[in-house]
Formats: C-alpha cells, structure tokens, sequence
C-alpha cells in the first residue's frame, strides 16, 4: 500500500535570527519567526510525511505552546516524525518541495538541503526532490516578508 501525503509552512522573516531552510544555515541577515527554528521547509515536509499516515499534523506533536520545543532543531523534529511513521508502519519512499522565497538565493544551497533531509529521513539524496521559486515581487512573500514551502510525500506501508 502506497500513500501520498501534502504540506504547506510559512513563516514571517525577522531579523536578527538566523535562517535555516532544509536544515541549512543561511547567512543573509534575518531568519524566520516561529516557537522552533522556524525551518518552514522542513516543516512543510514532516506535514506531508504525518499527513500521508493519517497521523495528526506536526503541531499536534510539537505544540508551540510546550516551551519544550522552543528553538527546537527542526531536523531533530523530522527525525521523530520518521519514527512515528515507523511506529505506525510506514516508510518514506520519496519526497518533493517548493520553496518560495524572494530572498536569499536558495538554488546554491539546494544540493545540501537535500543532504541534510536525507540523512534525516533515511532516503537516499535522490529520493528527495527540491527545487525554489520567487512570488514575483507578489504578496508577503513577493515582498520578503515571509518564506513559504509546499512538500508531497510518498509513503509505503511495511
């Protein structure tokens, strides 16, 4: 049995934190404003894991109302997400996401995005498809006012 699951994630920029996407640090100057590291990317990602299990979403798990979870690394949290998976019988057979951000320029760190993600989810690097757009100058976004990320996970049961 095979099943398909969607995330979204969006974040305010803010600055004077750092940003981290696909559990890179970006050093640009502002970063994402949330309970966590704010790793929208990541986030988006661990939805559409939770989501194609019929699990709840990540915030059920990781509530931004347990002090817990403040400034928590986000691939710890994909992690855990995995392990739930497991305990529910299922793997992660691929993933593919979108970043949309205006700025920093995410194509050249997209390459170890990808690396991060798959030593967090135990897929291999060509499991994971990555890419990244711009809002063109539209909306929070469009202003670099937020960052965004859609995922689309497959999963298997064992």
């Amino acid at each position: 049995m095979i099943r398909v699951g969607h995330g979204y994630d969006i974040h305010r920029t803010v600055p004077g934190r750092p940003l981290v996407l696909g559990g890179v640090r970006f050093d640009c100057g502002f970063g994402l404003d949330g309970h966590s590291d704010a790793d929208c990317l990541t986030h988006a990602i661990c939805d559409a894991l939770l989501g194609a299990a019929g699990l709840p979403d990540i915030g059920h798990f990781f509530p931004n109302t347990d002090p817990a979870w403040k400034d928590a690394d986000s691939q710890f949290l994909l992690r855990r997400v995995v392990a739930e998976l497991k305990k529910a019988g299922f793997v992660p057979v691929n993933l593919d996401a979108t970043l949309i951000a205006e700025r920093p320029k995410i194509a050249p760190h997209l390459a170890a995005m990808k690396a991060a993600l798959a030593v967090s989810t135990g897929l291999p690097v060509d499991a994971i498809g990555l890419k990244a757009t711009t809002n063109e100058g539209c909306d929070a976004i469009g202003h670099g006012k937020a960052i965004a990320a859609h995922a689309v996970a497959l999963i298997q049961k064992t």
